[in-house]
């Protein structure tokens, strides 16, 4: 456990994430629009085409939604998207095959994708990096601002990589987790690549020296004078 607790800290120490909360959009308007929406009598469940949820900086993407009832509903929600399902969350963004997204008081609350694999991204603008992740299941608590990726989970920042079974991202608190007891027996893998080393200037040529001496031209000869 000492030896993972250390790898864990040298991590983060090499990812040196410098993300800041964004503020909560809680009095924002949601958006909703669709292509077109089919509702089923039988099962009570309306099926939107091409469907987006925006709600200031987040927003969801897809070419299906599915929710339960007629009226649209985010005060207490349970919806299910399918292909091509982009959310865009504070600073990160979700990209999967399929997704479900909980809403409560008219937020997201939770959202849970999958996918061959589901990935995110954050970029971290004063550490100048990109923060990319892949796993089959990755789950986002809205409120507490953290990643869950689960199954074949990976984690880089273009630098640095961890694989795990399980890793938790936190956005807000610049941390994070592997847990132990979530790894199915197996260890963490951590590769951390060191930087370039500095290039080291090309050595100057020595100023030129003075110019030799340059030789005087031989003088013509003289023609011999005539007898009378």
């Amino acid at each position: 456990m000492a030896s993972f607790t250390r790898n864990a800290f040298a991590l983060i120490c090499a990812l040196g994430l410098q993300a800041h909360a964004a503020p909560k959009p809680a009095s924002a308007p949601i958006d909703f629009t669709a292509q077109s929406f089919e509702f089923d009598y039988k099962t009570n469940f309306t099926t939107f085409k091409k469907v987006q949820i925006t709600q200031g900086n987040m927003s969801i993407t897809a070419d299906q939604g599915q929710m339960k009832g007629t009226a649209v509903n985010f005060q207490d929600s349970h919806w299910k998207f399918s292909g091509a399902v982009k959310i865009l969350v504070p600073a990160g963004a979700l990209n999967s095959d399929e997704a479900q997204a909980f809403f409560a008081n008219n937020q997201l609350a939770r959202a849970m994708a999958s996918g061959k694999p589901a990935t995110f991204q954050q970029r971290v603008a004063k550490a100048d990096k990109t923060v990319n992740g892949h796993s089959e299941n990755i789950d986002y608590d809205a409120g507490q601002g953290i990643v869950h990726l689960t199954t074949d989970a990976y984690l880089s920042d273009g630098q640095n990589e961890i694989r795990d079974q399980s890793l938790k991202y936190d956005m807000i608190g610049q941390r994070l987790i592997a847990e132990a007891s979530e790894q199915r027996g197996q260890r963490v893998h951590i590769i951390i690549t060191p930087p370039p080393p500095k290039s080291q200037p090309a050595p100057q040529a020595p100023p030129p020296g003075p110019a030799p001496p340059q030789a005087a031209p031989p003088a013509a000869p003289q023609a011999a004078p005539s007898t009378p």
